[in-house]
């Protein structure tokens, strides 16, 4: 983990995603207790914004990963932070006129600006980067998710309750101004930035957009192990898009209504403890164990955890076990997150990642928009959670199916090209 802090180019670039996610949770907390607060009785709103943060995903994701491979890397990701921080100005326009459609709209719109970061980020880590601190990597930036996790939810109730919506709004555009001034400052050598060298928008049409993809996309199935981690993470969306929103409908309707607001920052908090433990654990399980023992094992546990979940009736007892749940959900990201950029060459890396949002945000969408749709007239909140543990249950089985076979005949494709 040293080593990586050694690197000057990794801690400006992880300095920029830090203040990129600063840049999106802070406001998003902070509206959906606006949500639940101003419409106390209509659920499904709550349901619907989180729905703007996780479908547009489906509508740019063929766009993403041919931008990240065939563009300058680093000018996506600082045009990313520039456009949101645009965005959130007109957010706070939109919010003033009051009018929630419109609202809506750009945070979609920003939400889908905000998916052509990642993809970008990611092929400029792999670049800077030795194969052998790929899986460090990948437990710090699970470390950063934890930090968020944990207190995400707990700074948008206070920046909510303290200084309001607009001030919460106010804090996204800090944090997407620090990022876009930090990755301005990143000199990335140009095999890093372009790998595929120089090229400009005038050159992109859509028969080569259509082609980009197509080659990622045969690139992803002509790699069976590389196409099986991938199909998880459809199953995985199914688990994020009932935790984007479960936390705070099991304690505003279930655990702890009078203070919903506390109990639900303290989910978070739980949640980030367990996260930041086992992302602290992760590398070492990893580079112990096998890679697909680690998935294996953590989704059997996870699961079953959110099965109990379902029939917890006091709110300290479902805190204690969410933290648990951290702990497992830990080493089961860092574990892919570590394998997938040793099995991918640099070139293709992000034509390649920008599948694995698209794929989860699939998973997301479908369960936000069930849950939108059918909580609580049709079905319960224990509904939902067995709901889950079936989907994680399925992805466990065709884990163990599939991956152990795989993982013995794979062989490591992906070549980087450190930078100090």
């Amino acid at each position: 983990m040293k080593e990586l802090f050694k690197n000057r180019l990794f801690v400006r670039l992880f300095a920029a995603s830090f203040a990129s996610q600063l840049g999106t949770t802070i406001g998003n907390m902070a509206f959906a207790f606006y949500l639940l607060d101003r419409f106390a009785s209509q659920p499904a709103y709550a349901s619907a914004a989180e729905l703007m943060y996780s479908l547009p995903t489906l509508f740019v994701f063929f766009l993403v990963g041919v931008f990240a491979d065939r563009f300058d890397r680093r000018r996506i990701a600082v045009n990313s932070s520039w456009i949101r921080l645009g965005l959130t100005g007109l957010l706070i326009g939109c919010l003033l006129l009051d009018y929630l459609p419109l609202v809506f709209a750009v945070l979609f719109l920003r939400s889908a600006v905000a998916k052509f970061y990642a993809p970008a980020e990611t092929a400029l880590l792999q670049g800077i980067l030795d194969e052998d601190h790929y899986v460090a990597a990948s437990g710090l930036n699970q470390m950063l998710f934890g930090v968020f996790t944990m207190f995400g939810l707990g700074m948008g109730a206070v920046a909510y309750s303290t200084v309001g919506i607009y001030g919460a709004a106010g804090v996204d555009a800090v944090g997407f101004l620090a990022s876009a001034l930090l990755l301005r400052r990143c000199p990335f050598p140009a095999e890093i930035r372009q790998p595929g060298g120089a090229s400009s928008l005038r050159g992109l049409n859509l028969a080569s957009v259509i082609g980009d993809f197509r080659e990622g996309l045969a690139y992803v199935f002509r790699n069976r192990l590389l196409l099986a981690l991938i199909g998880g993470f459809f199953l995985f969306g199914f688990l994020n898009g009932g935790f984007a929103v479960l936390p705070m409908f099991t304690m505003r309707y279930k655990l702890a209504a009078a203070d919903y607001k506390t109990f639900s920052s303290l989910f978070a908090i739980f949640l980030g403890i367990g996260i930041l433990l086992g992302s602290s654990l992760a590398p070492m399980l990893v580079n112990k164990l096998k890679p697909h023992t680690v998935i294996i094992a953590a989704l059997f546990l996870t699961a079953g955890f959110v099965v109990v979940l379902a029939f917890v009736g006091n709110p300290w007892v479902y805190l204690s076990l969410v933290l648990t749940l951290g702990l497992i959900i830990a080493p089961l990201n860092v574990a892919i997150g570590g394998w997938i950029p040793k099995i991918v060459e640099p070139a293709m890396m992000g034509r390649v990642s920008a599948w694995n949002d698209p794929v989860l945000m699939l998973g997301q969408s479908i369960t936000l928009g069930l849950i939108c749709l059918l909580y609580p007239k049709v079905i319960s909140l224990q509904a939902i959670y067995l709901a889950l543990a079936g989907f994680i249950l399925v992805a466990f089985i065709l884990f163990l199916l599939t991956l152990p076979r795989l993982a013995a005949g794979a062989k490591p494709a992906a070549q980087a090209v450190p930078a100090e």
